[in-house]
């Protein structure tokens, strides 16, 4: 696989990039959400694949779960940039999926702050120097009460779930990053969001931010 991705650096601090990774059930989408209402900046997670969408031309249903496996879908053929995604067959790889709502991400990133939840953000913005690439994790036996909690399932059924998602965000994230999902080394900062809270934990995340000079 090619990396076609590569955005220019940032010129000023005038602006930063929040980008979240979270392991299932952490509660990474609402510390995502939380530090964006801190700081008075947009969230992008399912608006992100709406936005992906609209400047492709396909239905945002087709990609919905593109952070979680690899798959083709079907297509009638659409147009990104001045390509035309048609084969014979009229499937549109996820590959291509991935190259069209890792776009969306760049120009989002180009227009100003902003927090993005998942979707390789950290890996397609890695030439960027604005960025805070963060990763939120939890123990298991908390992330099981929020997903049991959440989703109105016993216990059993949410671990289930928390492995299965978990295997297809890992999968998803190793195969277009070359990377490692979850691993220390690939992010600014790991945090576990059972300690400081959801609250606690998107203000250590801001203060950290300050901390680097990226966020005045």
């Amino acid at each position: 696989m090619t990396r076609p991705y590569s955005a220019a650096n940032c010129n000023t601090m005038d602006k930063i990039i929040f980008n979240i990774g979270r392991q299932f059930g952490s509660g990474g989408k609402q510390v995502a959400q939380t530090v964006g209402k801190m700081l008075g900046i947009p969230v992008y997670d399912d608006e992100l694949l709406l936005k992906a969408a609209q400047e492709s031309g396909l239905s945002a249903e087709m990609f919905k779960g593109t952070d979680e496996k690899r798959r083709l879908f079907g297509a009638g053929g659409s147009t990104f940039g001045n390509t035309l995604f048609w084969s014979t067959k009229n499937f549109i790889s996820d590959a291509d999926l991935f190259n069209i709502q890792s776009s969306a991400i760049l120009s989002i990133a180009e227009k100003g702050s902003a927090v993005i939840v998942g979707r390789c953000a950290d890996y397609v913005l890695r030439d960027m120097d604005c960025t805070i690439d963060v990763f939120i994790t939890a123990p298991d036996v908390c992330r099981i009460k929020r997903v049991a909690g959440r989703l109105g399932i016993d216990p059993k059924k949410a671990g289930d779930l928390i492995q299965k998602k978990d295997r297809k965000r890992e999968s998803y994230y190793n195969y277009y990053t070359f990377g490692n999902w979850g691993v220390a080394s690939n992010y600014d900062l790991c945090i576990d969001s059972s300690i400081l809270g959801i609250e606690g934990t998107a203000e250590f995340i801001i203060d950290f931010a300050r901390k680097t000079g990226k966020l005045k």
